[in-house]
């Protein structure tokens, strides 16, 4: 019982500290108010400026998805995003040091104004005094776009361990907003560039409990638990500065707009950028990298037990290795191996002897662009006495795991299952059923 209690600590003790940043500094006073939060990195356009900022107009930016607030109980009137869009793109444009954004959500408001203060003035002015206002700035280029989709639930999971009144629980739940945004020239009607950008919102919870009689009449009853929600305005924030990032990069390339160091900047700003491109192109839905990590060719060894099921008891478990040649298809789920291997079989105080084997293995990886994949094998092959003076042929299969450490080493963790075609394996012919091997091995494998 005293194991049992001391794994729900060790659960439980590893469920906080995997979110000890939030579980230790828990809201226990009022907070005063603060500068915003920088939210987005510190982006590598910032470091060119242009030879001139763009005058740019913003009439209004905001959620287009008319999502509400997503609630476990009932309903609500609250929207998923928020509608002030305009002011933060405008925020993110001043930000860049590429743009001049000028008045234009609320026009109305600055026409009304300057109409009060023309009347003011003309209505106290002198005969001899004129009444002058300085012109309004007009854009060249107007901002339009906003919020196009929020996905609630694209990724929701947890774990937990509950166990003679102790228990630990983690949840975790995932959404993703997108953002477009696209230049106008106020010139011509033309779309000059059209962009995109997204962001996932995490959102976790933990929890601990603890409910056991620690006497006949007294109960213990002890509960803990945190839940972190990324603030969704911050992640319309971070994808609308990635959005004005991208309309910046690809307006440079494009010549829409030009910075000042000329030539050398767009080479270097275009390599970074086709840099990133091809991260994103490699990146799947989930933040996983599709990436081609494995080479053609492979060389494995791996080492472990095997075992016989065959005519005698008491069989044991002996060592055993192996050397694998693998070569992946163009597909690169699918491979084919080759192997050759030694191993020992051992009935207890009855039978021992050494034996020689080979294998053509067709093996179908399931996830083949990441560093963890499982896989399965099946083929054909043959074990050989250790004088080659008795052979019998094999159908095998199996499962393995392998990780990637890099991508020119990985190691592999497998086990299979080997079916003779005779049952004169151990020189013993007893029953219908022929004799059979398994196999247990761990290794490393070598990629080129």
């Amino acid at each position: 019982m005293k194991k049992s209690f001391y794994i729900i600590v060790c659960v439980i003790s590893v469920l906080l500290f995997t979110s000890c940043g939030t579980y230790f500094n828990q809201p226990f006073d009022v907070n005063k108010a603060r500068i915003g939060e920088n939210t987005s990195p510190v982006s590598s356009i910032k470091n060119f400026t242009p030879t001139k900022k763009t005058i740019i107009g913003v009439y209004k930016f905001r959620d287009q998805t008319g999502q509400f607030k997503p609630v476990q109980n009932g309903s609500t009137f609250s929207t998923a995003v928020t509608q002030g869009g305009t002011s933060i793109l405008l925020k993110s444009l001043e930000e860049s040091n590429w743009f001049q954004p000028i008045e234009r959500e609320n026009i109305a408001n600055l026409l009304n104004e300057r109409q009060i203060i023309r009347s003011t003035r003309q209505e106290h002015a002198t005969n001899k005094q004129q009444v002058k206002m300085y012109p309004l700035l007009f854009a060249g280029t107007i901002i339009e776009g906003g919020v196009v989709s929020y996905d609630s639930n694209i990724i929701t999971g947890g774990s937990g361990l509950h166990y003679f009144g102790a228990g630990a629980s983690n949840e975790y739940r995932q959404d993703r907003i997108t953002v477009y945004l696209r230049a106008v020239s106020t010139n011509s009607g033309k779309i000059l560039k059209n962009v995109y950008a997204s962001k996932t919102i995490l959102s976790q919870g933990i929890s601990a409990n603890l409910f056991r009689y620690v006497d006949l009449r007294r109960l213990l009853e002890v509960e803990t638990g945190v839940t972190k929600n990324e603030p969704a305005q911050l992640a319309v924030k971070e994808a609308i500065d990635k959005a004005v990032e991208l309309l910046i990069i690809e307006g440079v390339i494009d010549g829409l707009w030009k910075p000042s160091g000329g030539q050398p900047e767009i080479d270097i700003i275009k390599e970074n950028y086709e840099k990133e491109k091809r991260e994103a192109d490699a990146t799947g839905l989930f933040n996983r990298k599709q990436e081609k990590r494995r080479s053609r060719n492979s060389i494995s060894v791996l080492g472990g037990v095997s075992r016989i099921n065959g005519d005698y008891s008491n069989a044991t478990f002996s060592p055993g290795f192996d050397v694998k040649f693998k070569y992946l298809l163009k597909n690169p789920k699918f491979s084919f191996s080759v192997g050759l291997g030694r191993t020992e079989l051992n009935n207890e105080n009855i039978f021992n002897e050494s034996f020689f084997t080979s294998s053509l293995n067709f093996e179908y990886n399931i996830l083949p662009y990441d560093r963890l994949t499982p896989y399965f094998y099946a083929g054909i092959g043959s074990v050989s006495a250790g004088d080659l003076d008795r052979t019998l042929m094999k159908f095998q299969y199996g499962l393995g795991l392998e990780y990637l450490v890099t991508n020119k080493f990985g190691i592999i963790l497998s086990a299979d299952h080997n079916m003779l075609s005779g049952d004169n394996l151990d020189l013993l012919v007893r029953g219908n059923r022929n004799d059979q091997i398994l196999n247990v091995r761990a290794g490393v494998n070598f990629y080129f």
